[in-house]
């Protein structure tokens, strides 16, 4: 995509280890218009709090960063990208020796970005997501952290911004095979379908059924699975399945566990389904991809200082 002059205003926030930050919707703005808010984290036990209506976009480079509100939380890791709606509170906290920059911003200043310069995304609404982020976008956000540490963000976020409303297009498709006589109606079952799949992507270890899936998207069961299959070209169970083999392949790479019981963490209570599903899916065993982990060394060093 091209990078056109950013549109809003930008404001660097940065947390240190042990610290903590409090920001509302209303703190988003410069002299009454709205403003993006760039947080960089660093070390570990540092706390965000945002009361919204604030979306955001969460990016960890190193560690893990802890996403979510009291008894409704999750973890992104590195290689991913994390977009959250607009919710009215969310708290972020660093585990480990974490690293993670996020974007924030009230629907106003997200409409007036990728309205802006970015015109062809959906509604210029973010979209709950959890994309991967390669090798180019992690320069581009670890650019950006070295940008809030010299309080000149404008001059690096907009490389990100032109990445996630790149991501985030990618939807365009799934939302048109949703249901719904207009497009206003195919996206709005699009976000609560969505909301479902996030969840699961979150929560794969447990064991969920498909009426509390279709509960949490309002339907029926036999619509949800219809509208799913619909939407993603998968039905809920083997989206399930592949977020579980995720997790292992994640465990496998960064946990000492041994591997019986990482298939166990990650919801397969039967270790030869593990083994033959995890084969399938990475064309080699648990074993082996174990031992190439230990082998390799981080792809993507992070030097901020």
């Amino acid at each position: 995509m091209n990078t056109k002059e950013f549109v809003v205003n930008v404001i660097a926030y940065q947390l240190a280890h042990g610290s903590s930050l409090d920001l509302c919707a209303k703190s988003l703005s410069v002299a009454g218009v709205p403003a993006l808010g760039i947080v960089h984290g660093g070390g570990r036990g540092c706390v965000l709090r945002v009361d919204g209506p604030v979306a955001g976009v969460w990016i960890p480079l190193r560690g893990r960063l802890q996403l979510g509100d009291v008894g409704d939380t999750f973890l992104s890791y590195p290689g991913e990208l994390r977009v959250t709606e607009a919710e009215p509170r969310v708290r972020a906290v660093g585990r480990g020796s974490a690293l993670w920059v996020a974007a924030l911003g009230t629907a106003a200043a997200w409409r007036q970005v990728l309205g802006g310069s970015h015109a062809s995304v959906a509604d210029t609404v973010l979209l709950p997501a959890r994309h991967p982020a390669d090798r180019d976008l992690r320069r581009s956000v670890v650019a950006l952290a070295r940008s809030v540490a010299d309080d000149t963000p404008e001059r690096t976020v907009d490389a990100v911004i032109d990445r996630v409303a790149a991501l985030q297009e990618r939807f365009s498709a799934a939302i048109a095979r949703c249901p719904g006589r207009t497009y206003a109606q195919r996206r709005q079952v699009f976000v609560r379908l969505q909301r479902v799949r996030n969840y699961l992507a979150a929560n794969c270890h447990l064991d969920v059924d498909n009426d509390a899936l279709a509960s949490m998207a309002n339907y029926s069961p036999w619509h949800f699975i219809r509208a799913f299959r619909a939407a993603y070209e998968e039905t809920p169970h083997a989206y399930l399945v592949r977020q579980r083999l995720e997790h292992a392949r994640r465990l496998l790479r960064a946990s000492p566990l041994a591997i019986a019981e990482i298939a166990l963490a990650s919801g397969f209570e039967n270790r030869c389904a593990f083994s033959r599903l995890f084969r399938q899916r990475f064309g080699t065993t648990a074993g082996a991809m174990r031992r190439g982990a230990r082998m390799m060394t981080p792809a993507l060093p992070i030097r901020l200082g």
